[in-house]
């Protein structure tokens, strides 16, 4: 590299290091567990029809994404892992679960909710044309007000255009307070199925499922539920198996020896 180049680069990384730290340190997610959601909030749905949270909330558990529809980066790969992961769940849209997701850019219309669906649909047919799946916009006051009480926390690049914000979905209960936060892309499906069925307050899920969430921890750290529990039942069943198994071969080598005496 050339020296004048290299005196640039050096003048301009403490610059742009810092707008990049700037827009980290402003994008986020508060663990607000418990908090009520803005229900009444007003949006438009991918059909262009006003539609509020409440509206939404027909007695089931909401899955909610937080995202902007023509994001270059992490909501295209967020909405398909959520998509694929829902679809492979076991539980059914609508009967189970209400699935939004909201644009927190106020610039976003209907029919950027719509193309966004379009594409989804391609892969996942069925999950996208549910009429459990509601992509939302709005003005700011509502997605800013919606994006606070969950604690997802966002800044708009000026320069770029572009948002500075996290990849996580949330669960929240038919009453709407907020459950559950599951981070980043490496959530597993049987994360979505415990959030799921915590959210529904023993209304959703199998009792298979029910247990499973007793004996289950969720685990911050990773953004998922920790089944420590089942490992050491697991253990504690192979560990007994082996105990069994030698007893039962200490009785033979017993009943040999008394038979050859």
């Amino acid at each position: 590299m050339k020296p004048h180049l290299l005196v640039l680069c050096l003048a301009i990384w403490p610059v742009a290091w810092g707008h990049c730290a700037d827009l980290a340190t402003d994008a986020g997610i508060d663990g607000r567990l418990g908090q009520a959601l803005p229900m009444d909030d007003a949006f438009v749905d991918q059909r262009g029809q006003p539609v509020t949270l409440r509206d939404v909330a027909t007695g089931t558990p909401l899955v909610i994404a937080p995202v902007y529809f023509n994001c270059p980066n992490l909501c295209d790969a967020q909405l398909a892992t959520l998509f694929m992961t829902l679809d492979n769940s076991g539980y059914r849209p609508g009967r189970d679960y209400q699935l939004v997701a909201f644009s927190f850019n106020s610039d976003e219309r209907p029919a950027d909710a719509r193309a966004k669906l379009a594409e989804l649909a391609r892969r996942w047919p069925d999950l996208a044309q549910s009429p459990a799946v509601h992509f939302l916009t709005g003005p700011e006051p509502s997605s800013q007000s919606l994006s606070q009480a969950l604690g997802f926390h966002y800044r708009r690049d000026d320069t770029s255009g572009q948002y500075a914000h996290s990849s996580a979905i949330a669960t929240v209960t038919r009453d709407g307070p907020l459950s559950r936060w599951l981070y980043g892309l490496g959530y597993q499906g049987n994360d979505v199925r415990l959030a799921i069925t915590e959210a529904g307050q023993g209304r959703v899920g199998s009792v298979k499922d029910r247990l499973l969430l007793l004996c289950a921890h969720f685990d911050p750290r990773t953004g998922g539920y920790d089944d420590r529990v089942l490992t050491l039942l697991r253990t504690a069943g192979v560990l007994t198996c082996v105990l069994i198994a030698g007893g039962i071969a200490l009785a033979l080598r017993r009943e040999r020896k008394v038979a050859k005496s």
